[in-house]
């Protein structure tokens, strides 16, 4: 396994390495999650082609200074995991290495990034969409594989790619969880024993959401109420959003006609987690 921290090195090698070539983007702190991504893009590289993982925790998608300086770096366990999973190419870069100080350039999407961690997160996902765009052009992937956890991001990328003619194909992986349902993040780490313990309510309420659904119920209010109502039971949860939005172009809809997704952030303290829930009718 190669570790390359230089851009143009990370370029060099990706370029002579076997092809297909399937991108990981990750910020690092790597947990089961993250894992299960790399052997996914192992599965599709196949014995021939090459998995790269990225490891940056990218400064510009962050609206809170204290949450970036705050973010695990464990890179040591990192490269330890990327090599048990089968990666072939590693990249940690520095952020001086990835932007020049002058940098004027950023890739905006302006529809589906409205709402939901888009409204909350000013700038986010100019961040994420600049980021990815500059990896897939340094990595000469062929796809890219992202977990659904962070749904919006997915969509988001998967419209970049599409309205840019990217020739990347964008794979998403179903959300990993703990045993007691709470989404896998690199941020739970950072939950106090008493958080940790409560934050599965998040995925309770947005089932409670669902089997109201199920029930008959299609008016967003109620169903966005059940959810508020789980969440804010709790003694230690802030909701930062909760929105109930289309499933294929994020606005928000007043009742549940077609697949739409429950979607929330939820504050622990100083940590946030994100989750969510497709609906059928």
């Amino acid at each position: 396994m190669q570790v390359i921290a230089d851009p143009s090195g990370f370029r060099a090698a990706a370029t002579s390495a076997g092809k297909p070539l399937v991108l990981v983007p990750t910020m690092g702190a790597l947990h089961e999650g993250h894992r299960a991504l790399i052997r996914k893009a192992r599965e599709l590289a196949g014995p021939g082609g090459t998995v790269a993982v990225s490891i940056f925790v990218n400064p510009i998608q962050f609206d809170r200074a204290n949450d970036l300086a705050a973010y695990p770096k464990p890179l040591e366990a990192d490269l330890v995991a990327c090599e048990a999973e089968g990666a072939d190419l590693v990249f940690t870069p520095e952020a001086g290495a990835m932007y020049h100080p002058d940098r004027s350039v950023t890739v905006t999407e302006s529809l589906l990034s409205r709402n939901l961690c888009g409204a909350t997160r000013p700038g986010h996902f100019d961040g994420v969409c600049t980021v990815v765009l500059k990896l897939f052009l340094l990595s000469g992937a062929d796809s890219a594989v992202f977990g659904e956890k962070d749904f919006q991001q997915l969509a988001v990328i998967r419209r970049m790619v599409r309205d840019l003619d990217v020739l990347v194909e964008i794979i998403g992986h179903p959300t990993i969880r703990e045993d007691d349902g709470l989404a896998m993040s690199s941020r739970n780490v950072r939950l106090l024993p008493e958080h940790r313990a409560d934050a599965p309510r998040i995925r309770r309420s947005l089932i409670a959401a669902r089997d109201l659904l199920g029930g008959g119920e299609r008016p967003s209010a109620a169903l966005l109420a059940a959810a508020r109502a789980g969440i804010e039971d709790s003694p230690f949860a802030r909701i930062d959003y909760l929105e109930l939005v289309d499933a294929e172009n994020l606005q928000p809809v007043e009742r549940v006609e077609r697949p739409a997704v429950l979607a929330t952030a939820v504050f622990y303290g100083e940590v946030r987690l994100i989750d969510h829930i497709t609906l059928r009718p």
